[in-house]
């Protein structure tokens, strides 16, 4: 532990001789003399034996100008066994999958694989969203981010091109439609609500000013959203059959053009911030609230390899099984594409949303609720166009209009409760009721664009 100590002034040179100089003073030494504070230079033994001190087990991360120290940590294939499948809680629930492939070839019980494929999912989320963030304290906070979008919804993409194969185009939609009501009504308000009530505050803050940016891009998903759906319940397509859905792959297109725009303005933003910073953020280090990873970088990358595989798996399953268990449990598809699978995806995002908001820390808990919002809306739902593009699959913008209107309604509240740069628990609990209101909404609602998705009559 003394090398850990050790290491970590050396790696912030300013806060060593920092210290050293009040060791200096307390000590009644005076630091600018010659004869009692020799130079470093005349101390070469001194400044080797402090340098070899860093030796391959001692990694540091370079992060937004400062270094991270990651101590001596136990890597290996059992230790990351260890770390990966004993340090969370929710992997209890990893033999549900199991049990749900079992069930599936053995008895065709759609009730039962249903419910117990999203048990087994949301470990494999969680543990798919720790295997990313131990990869990005290697890469630094640019490429971190852009590996945190890229796999922050990876479980609902996963299951939406899975449907998406499967010709269950509405089911698609209906699932990546679902994610970002959950995101912005469930997820925002519950972090709202729990960070109210944890920091004991009337207000917490967060940027304004990204706040409005992001209310802009979900504005803009819901106009391209909303497009193609007047353009058929009008009945005002030049070509019938072909406009609708060349104006949605057109629109994709430039959906994925202003995502990556996005995307390059944010990291910018951020680099910018990072280099403002950086004082605070090295008090912050002092302070011991870095993080260290916990397993290695090839570790990371393998884990994250065999967590999208594995959770491939289940989903074929988890897709297969919708119509069975609509008609086992007597509740329309339409509940749940939007409730219950989000509820899969979202599992960890959410869990993080309220971890940081209980930490005073609200501008986080905003990027994961609205940042995943706005990676479905303008990456998710215009990749799934594409792929069903090159699929052959006639997937479009065209959520429907009760679908549509409902995303409008939700963006519409989330953008004047954000408006101020403010929240509170009444805000949250808003959000919240709003998300209920949604879900019932689903509930009682029999989709006409789909046989299987309504709803079973009572016995």
């Amino acid at each position: 532990m003394a090398t850990d100590s050790s290491d970590s002034r050396r790696l912030l040179p300013s806060r060593h001789n920092n210290s050293h100089h009040q060791m200096d003073k307390i000590n009644g030494t005076n630091p600018e003399s010659t004869d009692q504070a020799p130079s470093l230079a005349s101390r070469p033994d001194e400044f080797e034996e402090e340098e070899s001190l860093v030796t391959p087990d001692a990694l540091s991360a370079r992060i937004g100008g400062f270094q991270i120290y990651a101590g001596s940590v136990n890597w290996g294939v059992f230790g990351s066994m260890k770390i990966v499948f004993l340090k969370s809680k929710l992997n209890v629930l990893i033999p549900c999958g199991f049990l749900a492939i079992f069930l599936n070839y053995m008895t065709q019980r759609y009730g039962w694989v249903f419910p117990l494929s999203m048990l087994g999912i949301i470990p494999l989320a969680e543990r798919l969203g720790f295997a990313t963030e131990q990869l990005a304290l290697f890469t630094g906070p640019k490429v971190g981010r852009l590996l945190n979008s890229a796999f922050g919804n990876a479980t609902e993409l996963i299951i939406s091109i899975h449907a998406l194969s499967r010709g269950k185009l509405h089911v698609v939609q209906q699932c990546l439609l679902g994610s970002i009501l959950s995101n912005l009504l469930l997820v925002l308000g519950s972090a709202f609500f729990s960070g109210g009530l944890a920091c004991g505050k009337t207000m917490q803050t967060f940027s304004k000013a990204d706040a409005v940016v992001n209310s802009g891009l979900l504005l803009m998903a819901v106009m391209g959203l909303l497009i193609p759906a007047a353009l058929h319940y009008t009945h005002s397509e030049a070509q019938f059959g072909k406009s609708e859905l060349a104006l949605s792959r057109f629109s994709s297109c430039i959906m994925l053009v202003a995502y990556a725009s996005y995307l390059y303005f944010q990291l910018s933003n951020n680099r910018r911030r990072n280099e403002a910073n950086v004082r605070r953020i090295q008090d912050d280090v002092d302070g011991n609230d870095d993080e260290v990873p916990e397993i290695s970088k090839r570790e990371a990358i393998s884990w994250i390899a065999i967590f999208i595989a594995w959770i491939s798996m289940l989903s074929y399953y988890l897709v297969d099984a919708i119509d069975g268990a609509s008609k086992a449990w007597n509740i329309p598809v339409a509940f749940i594409s939007v409730v219950l699978l989000p509820v899969v995806g979202n599992s960890a995002g959410h869990a993080n949303a309220v971890m940081f908001a209980v930490k005073d820390k609200l501008d986080i808990s905003l990027g994961v609720a609205i940042g995943s919002s706005i990676q479905i809306s303008m990456f998710g739902i215009p990749f799934c166009v594409v792929m069903g593009w090159m699929m052959g699959k006639p997937m479009d913008l065209n959520f429907h209009l009760f679908e549509t209107a409902s995303l409008l309604t939700t963006v519409l509240v989330v953008a004047f409760l954000l408006q101020d740069g403010t929240s509170n628990c009444v805000k949250g609990l808003m959000l919240f009721l709003c998300y209920l209101i949604v879900a019932a909404s689903f509930y009682v609602h029999a989709d006409p664009n789909s046989k299987a998705s309504e709803k079973p009559p009572q016995n």
